[in-house]
């Protein structure tokens, strides 16, 4: 009978042991929690060159700088601002015989390989022989635009044409900035017209919202 007791006792140290073996195996094959990998949002700027004047790292999404038209209007699906180094930002004359004014029609095309969110309005300035001249917003209503990867969209800039006779004010580049941010791009002026010589009483220069304009004017 001792020695049936003992054997008992045996068999329940032993499966004992093999059930602790058991759950150390488990425990092992977990792994250490801490060490699990993360994933991180997509959505990265990816092909984002722009240098340290741009004012923003490349994770920045749409919608949060910009004032009238800002980009949480219509939404981008998730897409980012365009960045000024992923666009190809070029002018042409759009003006049309009989017109009052002269109209310069600027084109971004989006080279950033993904969709990318342009809000409202572009900053234009123009470089002219007697200085600096900020372009005025229209006032158009501005939607939010998403530009497809390839795709362009096209704005205008109305100015006054010199009809005085005189030589008027030269006009040598479009300094562009495009919607949020802070990196322009200066475009060569497209037009052989000049401003009128005006003691700042005259007609301004204007800028239209994205998607404004056409292709060509």
């Amino acid at each position: 009978m001792r020695v049936r007791k003992l054997t008992f006792a045996a068999l329940a140290v032993a499966a004992t042991l093999s059930l602790t073996a058991c759950n150390d195996e488990d425990l092992t094959g977990q792994g250490d929690p801490s060490a699990a990998s993360t994933v991180s949002p997509s959505g990265g700027s990816g092909s984002d060159s722009s240098d340290s004047s741009n004012g923003s790292d490349g994770s920045e999404k749409a919608g949060g700088k910009q004032d009238a038209g800002s980009e949480s209007g219509s939404g981008g699906g998730g897409a980012e601002k365009c960045r000024t180094d992923d666009l190809n930002i070029s002018a042409t004359d759009g003006t049309i015989d009989g017109d009052t004014e002269g109209t310069v029609v600027v084109e971004f095309r989006n080279l950033g390989g993904k969709d990318c969110v342009l809000a409202a309005y572009a900053g234009v300035d123009l470089k002219t022989g007697s200085g600096s001249l900020s372009a005025e917003r229209t006032g158009q209503e501005a939607d939010t635009t998403v530009l497809k990867d390839g795709e362009s969209t096209f704005f205008g800039v109305t100015y006054p044409m010199n009809d005085s006779g005189g030589s008027g004010v030269s006009v040598s580049a479009l300094l562009v900035t495009p919607p949020n941010e802070t990196k322009s791009f200066s475009v060569e002026w497209p037009s052989s017209n000049t401003l009128p010589v005006t003691d700042g009483s005259g007609s301004s220069v204007r800028v239209g919202p994205m998607g404004s304009a056409g292709q060509g004017g």
